[in-house]
């Protein structure tokens, strides 16, 4: 372990910082990426708002109250994902081996690469070339394993680096709280400190029998972590193997006709996301939530497709399956699996030459326009009527509505990036 030299690097705020680089005003104010309603929940916040104690993964309302000054920003993840992938390319150019952790953040093994040049030095600079090319501040630790190299990137965040060589690391964990080692939750850390357990120092003297007869594996686990102890590996980076989105209504609903409809946008946008990587997927998944939280998800394997029709086909099928209860739902959800790279076949699960044709018009128009460009007809909301039930004909001379009120007609769905390694569903930021 001593000879190894692992990169951590991780973007700061991520989400956040993507945003202030759109909007440069957002620069040194409390920002919270989500979070907008009552029911929302904060994807990512700026530091300036977590001086208040907002962080991420807290109701939106919880995050008004701590910092009523913040502002509130949608967010957009296809911006995230593309500045994402175009780190990605960066460190790929210039490292021999990386694995991508999460959306922001990587890990680089340099060891064996002293003798060439200083790691620390290699480090510094990529960060900088980082920093230059995508405007977006970064962050990274250097040690001798992963576990460390994360503790330190997080200790010198933000817009910092640091090495921390062996025989600093013991030194350098000892007088931590054990709330910085990576997989100590709050259950976790509540029962170290019922133990007394509240700096790593402590948790590292605690015999590894006994760390084990506590927490089981995990307490090894744990014990390994406080004695700066991890023999994983930086794995190579892989393809992702699944997309899905889902939402979670602003009031829970029983309505069979909304809940199709929302499934057809969904199922739409992944498809549209399916053929501009050009990829095929040849299973799908629909997730619901009833009001009482009870969460259920039904799959199929189907056929290697990238087709709407088809799709959503399945997604109504499976929701149909799945809503068994007379009870309210609160959240809905789509997921593509199984990825693979290639083209529809035309001719083939009886799609005509015309309906792929359709396909390719349509997202050529939404890689211009947007991707709500081009809606199905059945997702857009239904013309307002009078009492007469004559539809009401829009009239620019008529105050339009607040800002608040056109932004709750809106219906949008949030999409999010899965990974067929459970450690990178990482859906906030640091």
């Amino acid at each position: 372990m001593e000879g190894k030299s692992i990169i951590h690097m991780d973007q700061d705020a991520f989400f956040v910082s993507v945003e202030i680089r759109k909007n440069p005003e957002l620069l040194g104010k409390p920002v919270i990426v989500g979070g907008g309603s009552d029911r929302g929940v904060v994807t990512s916040c700026s530091y300036e708002a977590r001086k208040f104690g907002v962080h991420a993964a807290m109701p939106g309302r919880s995050a008004r109250l701590l910092c009523p000054q913040a502002i509130f920003v949608r967010g957009n993840m296809d911006d995230y994902s593309k500045a994402s992938h175009e780190i990605t390319e960066i460190i790929a150019q210039r490292v021999p081996l990386f694995e991508k952790a999460s959306i922001d953040e990587h890990y680089i093994d340099m060891t064996g690469m002293d003798k060439f040049f200083g790691c620390m030095k290699f480090a510094s600079e990529l960060r900088q070339t980082i920093i230059k090319e995508m405007r977006l501040p970064i962050s990274f630790g250097l040690s001798v394993n992963k576990t460390v190299a994360k503790v330190v990137t997080n200790e010198c965040k933000p817009n910092g680096e640091l090495e921390i060589p062996f025989p600093k690391v013991r030194p350098f964990l000892n007088p931590l709280s054990v709330h910085k080692i990576p997989g100590i939750g709050q259950a976790t850390y509540k029962k170290l400190s019922e133990m007394g357990v509240r700096k790593i120092e402590t948790l590292a003297q605690i015999p590894q029998e006994l760390m084990y007869k506590i927490l089981g594996e995990h307490g090894t686990s744990l014990w390994q972590k406080a004695n700066g102890i991890d023999l994983s590996p930086v794995v190579p980076y892989r393809e992702r193997k699944s997309i899905g989105t889902q939402t979670t209504f602003e009031n829970d609903s029983m309505d069979i006709h909304k809940m199709k409809s929302i499934l057809t946008g969904m199922v739409t946008n992944l498809t549209f996301e399916l053929r501009s990587q050009q990829k095929l997927t040849a299973c799908i998944t629909v997730t619901i939530r009833y009001s009482n939280f009870e969460t259920v998800t039904q799959q199929a394997r189907i056929p290697y497709t990238a087709l709407d029709s088809f799709l959503i086909a399945k997604a109504h099928d499976l929701f149909k399956k799945l809503y068994s209860k007379r009870m309210m739902l609160r959240l809905i959800g789509v997921k593509l699996s199984h990825l693979v790279s290639g083209f529809e076949q035309i001719g083939l699960y009886h799609t005509s030459e015309e309906e792929y044709d359709l396909y390719q018009a349509m997202d050529k128009v939404r890689q211009s326009y947007g991707v709500e460009s081009v809606v199905k007809a059945c997702i857009v909301k239904q013309p307002e009527k009078d009492a007469n039930g004559k539809v009401v004909k829009y009239n620019p001379r008529l105050k339009k509505t607040s800002d608040k009120e056109e932004e709750k007609k809106k219906s949008r769905i949030r999409t999010f990036i899965n990974s067929d390694v459970s450690q990178t569903n990482k859906l906030s930021d640091n």
